[in-house]
């Protein structure tokens, strides 16, 4: 397999801002803004959204074949789903790195020298990931308004 083009500049900074851009001291444990401002319910959510979109944006560029897109949409979907869980979830976006593991998968593939044309295929699989994305940063927005309505209610 020929070796893959370079990631654009501006999004492996924004991978590495939102997954592992800093160190706890005295360990080799990384995390980045997602898990810090992801402690505020949904903050954390919308950003990590916002860092989905650009590696989708590359691996359609770069014609990745849709069952690694599948793969990288079960990854963004596991990370909300874990990650909408209050303090669960916090913990959990110290170790997994949704836009980390997906930006590695699109590395694989090299860009393509001939751009291919959009398909309504194409259309369907961009419309159902923006579905996705728009339902990660909802999730933790329901889940926590479930909570409160719950303990509201006792």
């Amino acid at each position: 397999m020929p070796p893959s083009a370079p990631t654009p500049a501006w999004l492996e900074q924004l991978v590495r801002l939102l997954e592992d851009r800093f160190t706890v001291p005295g360990t080799d444990l990384r995390f980045g803004l997602d898990a810090l401002i992801g402690l505020v319910p949904g903050v954390g959510d919308a950003a990590s959204a916002a860092g989905s979109a650009g590696v989708f944006w590359l691996a359609l560029k770069r014609g990745v074949p849709r069952v690694v897109i599948a793969r990288m949409a079960l990854n963004v979907a596991f990370d909300a789903l874990l990650g909408s869980i209050p303090l669960v979830g916090d913990a959990f976006d110290f170790v997994w790195k949704a836009n980390r593991r997906n930006l590695r998968l699109v590395e694989r593939y090299p860009d393509s020298a001939q751009p291919k044309r959009a398909r309504a295929s194409d259309y369907l699989v961009m419309g159902l990931i923006g579905l996705l994305l728009v339902g990660a940063v909802a999730l933790p927005f329901v889940v926590t308004a479930t909570l409160v309505a719950h303990l509201w209610n006792r």
